[in-house]
């Protein structure tokens, strides 16, 4: 006769409980027990510290929110959690879903008989963990994009006038003889690298001087020909996507090139490996980014849609516009499907007139 023994899988019950101790609070136990199975099942697969701990962050919100144990939550606590979030928290659609997705999945893991975690609770409680998240109570995704409609690109004057007003913090600067000369230039650099280069706010405040490298086909540039983005947006659970950006606007890389080799070293901090360096030796953080955008965009009376994002988006809709490939940008931004790029492309009137009449062209040709 041939014995099978089958092995515990990683974030079992059977692995997670201590046989035979007695709990001054099984509840608490059973708990914490789950939370470390769910961790050791997660980091089993692969994933990111960091995502781990972010899910496991957001069941403990869920957790005080319902003030009841995994074993004794029913559809009705997510429905009365999603009220909250979507009603008074005001959070955006993805960002409740995002929430419910990870009190699935901890549901999910707690459920799957693979795990053991039902007959533990029914031994101690009487009682088991049940789904409770269903198509019925969570937020489906339907949609491409679910950002602020009122989301937009800069137009081509709206962007030069920004531009010109970050340049002109620099003068005012010297002029007046006071701190933040460096600060200020350094800011105005960068969100002209934000849009020269088609940028996410964090992917730029992760970007260190080495990331610029040559480009063979555009020796121009001199080794400002390419952009090594190393934290690019990652999928859920997965490392930070990297990608190359060919650098296309000489303007761009002449700012680019005199900050680094004129400005950055007066910071006095040269072992730093970050691009933008703060005054204390810091690397700038993305909230900075939007503190000296928005004190920018308000000073101008821009619209208040206009967000650090809207600088990339601004980058797909100009280099559009120019007639730039479509699958180039795609390739630029790291957009994986076509469908994605074309979110962001929102279009002058004069394009749209230059391309109808382009369009039409063939047809009145013999007119």
């Amino acid at each position: 006769m041939v014995h099978q023994h089958r092995t515990a899988l990683a974030g079992s019950a059977q692995l997670e409980l201590i046989s035979g101790v007695v709990q001054l609070r099984p509840e608490d136990a059973m708990l914490d027990a789950m939370l470390r199975g769910w961790r050791a099942q997660q980091k089993s697969r692969g994933l990111q510290d960091e995502t781990v701990d972010d899910r496991e962050r957001l069941v403990r919100r869920f957790l005080e929110y319902a003030n009841d144990y995994p074993w004794q939550w029913t559809p009705g606590h997510m429905d009365e959690w999603s009220a909250y979030l979507t009603g008074e928290k005001r959070l955006a659609p993805s960002t409740v879903r995002s929430y419910q997705g990870d009190v699935r999945l901890f549901t999910e893991f707690l459920i799957d008989g693979r795990y053991g975690w039902g007959p533990a609770c029914e031994e101690a409680f009487g009682t088991h963990p049940v789904a409770i998240c269903h198509e019925w109570n969570t937020i489906a995704h339907l949609n491409d994009y679910e950002g602020d409609p009122k989301a937009r690109p800069f137009t081509r004057e709206e962007l030069q006038m920004f531009l010109d007003y970050a340049d002109d913090q620099v003068e005012r600067a010297v002029r007046a003889k006071r701190k933040g000369v460096l600060a200020a230039y350094r800011d105005a650099t960068l969100f002209k690298v934000i849009y020269g280069w088609g940028l996410r706010r964090t992917e730029t405040s992760k970007l260190d001087v080495i990331d610029f490298g040559r480009n063979p086909q555009a020796r121009q540039f001199g080794r400002y020909g390419t952009l090594n983005v190393r934290y690019g947006k990652a999928k859920r659970g997965q490392p930070p996507r990297r990608r190359n950006v060919l650098s296309v606007m000489d303007w761009a890389v002449e700012a680019v090139s005199d900050y680094i080799e004129n400005v950055r070293p007066r910071f006095g901090f040269p072992d730093h490996p970050a691009l933008w360096v703060t005054e204390r030796g810091g690397r700038l953080q993305p909230g900075s980014i939007n503190d000296r955008f928005e004190a920018y965009r308000d000073a101008l009376g821009l619209p208040k849609e206009l967000v650090p994002h809207s600088l990339r988006h601004s980058y797909v809709t100009h280099l559009t516009e120019d007639g730039v490939d479509r699958r180039f940008i795609q390739q630029q931004v790291g957009h994986e499907c076509d469908s994605s790029t074309a979110i962001y492309t929102h279009v002058s009137d004069d394009f749209m007139n230059t391309a109808l009449h382009r369009a039409l062209a063939p047809a009145f040709a013999g007119e």
